[in-house]
């Protein structure tokens, strides 16, 4: 059987690395039941979210009150943004050889979600001092909170992971071991963005709507 039979779709792993090939469809396959068994979690904390936004109020602020627009809007952005600046990576990792070129694409989206993370904690500042809206408030705020920092740890460990793999690169080079993590945590990424469009429409633009 020849071994580019074995090659996986989204890496270049090499024609003559049979094992390599062989051994990144199981992993990528147990990566995807990972990543199915995270977003049971967020839509649980979803459907949390839907009883406490409705009848979780008490005497705190409601969506409508305490949501604007515009901030989550431009994270959206900034998300979405980093999202392609992934998919760069992913194709220079898959069609060529050229490190540098992955390097600036990691940094690149670990910049915009450094920026994201840091956004996202302002918006839990503002509402906590200045909406006075802090999580203990109302089963509302307490269930916004959870989805919404959940996504943002998400964010800050995908964040702390891409870190070490810039590590794992220069050290290490561009092994098959290293680009199987690099596509993991590409598929981890990915993940995180159509979370946080849910999260955006659900919470957001249905919040103010409200």
């Amino acid at each position: 059987m020849s071994a580019s039979k074995y090659c996986h779709v989204g890496l270049n792993l090499g024609d003559g690395n049979t094992s390599a090939n062989e051994g990144a469809e199981s992993l990528i396959f147990g990566f995807w039941i990972f990543l199915m068994t995270d977003l049971v979690i967020f839509a649980l904390l979803f459907a949390t979210y839907a009883a406490m936004s409705l009848h979780g109020v008490a005497e705190g602020p409601t969506p409508a009150q305490l949501f604007a627009l515009k901030m989550p809007f431009i994270e959206t952005l900034i998300l979405l943004l980093s999202s392609f600046t992934f998919g760069m990576a992913s194709l220079a990792l898959k069609y060529s050889e050229n490190r540098a070129a992955l390097v600036a694409w990691l940094v690149a989206t670990g910049v915009l979600g450094a920026i994201f993370v840091a956004m996202e904690i302002s918006d839990f500042s503002s509402y906590i001092t200045e909406d006075h809206a802090p999580p203990q408030r109302s089963g509302f705020l307490s269930a916004y909170y959870l989805l919404v920092g959940t996504h943002g740890i998400h964010v800050a460990s995908g964040l702390i992971w891409m870190l070490v793999l810039l590590v794992q690169i220069a050290i290490l080079g561009l092994i098959p071991d290293v680009k199987l993590r690099i596509l993991r945590l590409a598929l981890f990424w990915h993940m995180l963005d159509i979370v946080w469009v849910g999260i955006f429409t659900f919470v957001y633009l249905f919040g103010v709507s409200l």
